[in-house]
């Protein structure tokens, strides 16, 4: 019976082939390829908890993966693409009061200390982890691929001057990086385009690897690092000619979004452009409960509207809108297959379900990005109306 209830279930997915092979050490394909491979073999090493299974599938489903009681032979980004696809089989009716519990629940108040431990739960890794995987830029948001040949590091230098170029920066302005990660973008705003910047983040390895790498560039005096909260520079009165944010916003929480824009408008000066870069998603809903767990606590995936709405509210006017949904599929496409070639290594510092975890993570978002409604966008806005911009954007493809 409990092999019978699993197979109904495999045959109602579509879209793809796979194969099961089962606790027995049977093995069944379905899909629409029967008679050819299929990409992907599901391994069930021992039989599954369906009931639990059912009821949060997320959850259950990644944590199965990091014990081991599922397992995967060839391409798991395949079978997590087809499990996307074929979301609806695994929701319930009855769990349609569960999802808007899961998603009242994201609306929690995310106070400043939570949003520091937060941040830190997951940057504060620490730098050596994330420079196994990522590329010499240190950037750890979509890149910009010019074409699917690029390498990483040359799309994410390709993502910093497409950004830059946006904001139209001249020299001697200030520029604020919130959420500035590892410093490259601040860094090379400062060394190419003769700006003040100031980046802020909540991580303490990233404002220290941050500094270190401002002193190696001899860039000390024009550019710096603070750890700090975007709310309490807005409280000091400081105050910026052009502000950039990218892969900072998804920390905010749904009940700050206008207190973002709030100190947003009270830090950007008159005629001022701000670039914010986020993942979006389509409608409204609570992230994932499995990422929520275990990658990233209290984070919130807002929807573009969500943006676009409260933007008017405090005087910004959106000049541009950007999708870079297929460039962050391959960016972290990207990262995967980096972090597949430095698994023993982290596997000896965190230990193998850790990287059970990553590998699960980042084949997952590479899936949803290819197929769900999960997106990047960067918006371009100005404080107030600003008459002086270019009339066409071939600026930012010089």
């Amino acid at each position: 019976m409990h092999k019978e209830l699993l197979r109904a279930v495999f045959r109602s997915i579509k879209g793809g082939s796979f194969a099961v092979t089962y606790w027995d050490g049977n093995t069944e394909c379905y899909g629409m390829d029967k008679n050819g491979t299929p990409p992907v073999n599901l391994i069930i090493n021992e039989k599954i908890n369906l009931r639990d299974m059912l009821d949060q599938p997320e959850v259950r489903f990644g944590e199965a993966y990091m014990d081991k009681i599922i397992d995967f032979e060839g391409d798991m980004k395949a079978f997590l693409t087809l499990l996307i696809k074929n979301e609806d089989i695994f929701k319930k009716d009855a769990d349609r009061k569960g999802m808007l519990h899961r998603f009242m629940k994201c609306q929690r108040t995310t106070s400043t200390r939570k949003q520091v431990e937060d941040v830190q739960y997951h940057y504060d890794l620490g730098n050596d982890f994330f420079k196994l995987w990522l590329d010499q830029t240190m950037s750890y948001s979509s890149a910009y691929f010019k074409a699917p040949g690029d390498t990483l590091e040359q799309a994410q230098l390709q993502k910093i001057d497409h950004t830059l170029q946006k904001l139209q920066l001249k020299e001697g302005e200030s520029l604020l990086d919130i959420g500035c990660g590892w410093g490259w973008m601040i860094i090379k705003a400062a060394r190419e385009y003769g700006v003040n910047a100031l980046g802020i983040t909540l991580s303490q390895e990233q404002e220290e690897e941050a500094t270190e790498r401002i002193k190696k560039e001899g860039l000390a005096g024009k550019v710096a690092v603070r750890q700090a909260d975007y709310r309490d520079l807005a409280f000091e009165g400081q105050s910026f000619d052009k502000i950039v944010s990218l892969g900072m916003f998804e920390h905010v929480g749904s009940e700050y979004i206008p207190a973002f824009f709030a100190c947003l408008s009270k830090m950007l000066k008159p005629q001022g452009l701000s670039v914010l870069h986020t993942i979006t998603r389509t409608i409204e809903g609570p992230v994932n409960p499995w990422v929520e767990k275990y990658i990233f606590p209290w984070s919130y995936i807002p929807s573009l509207r969500e943006i676009i709405w409260v933007l008017p509210e405090y005087g910004f006017h959106i000049l541009d809108v950007e999708s870079l949904r297929l460039h962050h599929a391959l960016t972290v496409d990207r990262w995967a297959s980096n972090f597949d070639k430095v698994a023993e290594k982290v596997s000896e510092k965190y230990g193998d379900r850790f990287v059970r975890m990553w590998r699960l993570y980042l084949n997952g978002c590479s899936a949803s990005f290819s197929c769900s409604g999960l997106d990047v966008h960067q918006l371009l806005f100005s404080k107030g109306l600003c008459n002086t911009l270019p009339f066409s954007r071939e600026h930012v493809y010089k």
